[in-house]
């Protein structure tokens, strides 16, 4: 069911009594009450799911990476609890523009309604975003907002990246005693995230008033995790004696860091990026001094549920394009076996954001 064609007269259902406020109200599925009951405390609408019956999900990231796939059972859970028409999880086999664009296409003439896209080029997927808004379809950027300073999608939930990186190299200056050497490790020079990426390094890094400087930032090796080794064995093989620490803010560098300052037996201090099971197993055992994970799950789950609400017209967003960051957590030693309940109160106050903020619901 489109936005186009929903029925005012679900919408007029879920109005509320009080209309002194334009904020949505939601409820935890184990509150008692119904919907109507729980709308009655303040707000212009419920942000409640009414009907998702007709609502087709579609989570399509920019390519094949390990990042994405909580995605996919994040998704398949929300969909199910939201009684939603279905929740797919689709990506091409290489990380192209066009054929993202082709996958789209392809999804919308078989149904779904509602598209939550890491878009491969920051820089073109707006047009992707505009061409699936003209056809009264809600739209997410997810995980990755556009290049510059519009979004044509519904609303972007990204992990705020220039933040994360800085918190991820305040965590290397720290681990360093304050000064030396530190080599950046990331990913596509060309992806509007490594420029952000860059910006949050260099950010921590002007804050040492020159006691730490950055001897090598090395790009272009997040493409698979074989490309990264060769990357980051080449370079403690030219370079390991200046380097005092090493900060990854890509997935495969981050695991290809780890492993070898491990092995090495190099003392360079270790901050990676995501909770791949060998970076965790790195910090337990103090091979790597920390790692700032991203919420992808919180991703998945808020963003098919906000999709819905807008896709069945039971909402709309205040602020069309709004950026939203999802969260970044530090783990180091001390919290590595219970960092997810921050995750997961995040994701929970994201909930309550888009209701009370975000969302005009009625």
């Amino acid at each position: 069911m489109s936005r186009r064609r929903t029925a005012v007269s679900a919408a007029i259902g879920l109005v509320l009594l009080a209309t002194t406020s334009s904020a949505c109200t939601i409820r935890n599925s184990d509150e008692p009450g119904t919907a109507g009951a729980a709308s009655a405390k303040g707000g212009g609408g419920t942000a409640e799911l009414a009907d998702g019956s007709g609502v087709k999900v579609a989570l399509i990231p920019g390519g094949a990476h390990p990042y994405f796939q909580p995605w996919k059972t994040a998704g398949a859970k929300a969909g199910k609890s939201l009684g939603l028409g279905d929740v797919t999880f689709d990506e091409t086999a290489e990380w192209d523009q066009q054929k993202q664009n082709n996958l789209v296409s392809t999804l919308a003439a078989r149904g779904y309604n509602a598209f939550g896209v890491f878009g491969v080029s920051p820089t073109d997927i707006n047009t992707t975003f505009t061409d699936l808004k003209s056809q009264g379809m809600a739209v997410a950027s997810l995980g990755s907002c556009p290049a510059g300073d519009t979004n044509e999608a519904d609303f972007c939930l990204s992990t705020d990246v220039e933040l994360a990186a800085y918190k991820a190299a305040q965590a290397a200056i720290e681990a360093m005693g304050g000064k030396g050497a530190l080599v950046h490790l990331t990913g596509n020079n060309v992806d509007a995230n490594t420029q952000l990426r860059k910006r949050g390094v260099q950010k921590a890094l002007r804050e040492t008033g020159g006691k730490v400087t950055v001897l090598q930032t090395v790009t272009d090796i997040d493409k698979d995790l074989q490309t990264a080794q060769k990357a980051v064995s080449d370079l403690l093989a030219a370079k390991g004696a200046d380097i005092a620490g090493i900060v990854s803010t890509a997935y495969n560098p981050a695991v290809a860091a780890a492993e070898a300052v491990q092995e090495s037996g190099s003392g360079a201090k270790v901050v990676a990026i995501d909770d791949d099971a060998k970076i965790l197993s790195s910090i337990r055992s103090g091979a790597a001094t920390a790692t700032v994970v991203q919420n992808p799950v919180g991703q998945a789950e808020i963003g098919t549920w906000a999709l819905a609400l807008l896709e069945t017209g039971q909402c709309s967003m205040k602020q069309p394009g709004k950026a939203v960051d999802s969260g970044s957590f530090v783990v180091t030693k001390e919290n590595v076996d219970g960092y997810d309940s921050a995750r997961r109160a995040r994701t929970a106050e994201l909930k309550k954001q888009f209701a009370d903020e975000f969302l005009t619901c009625g």
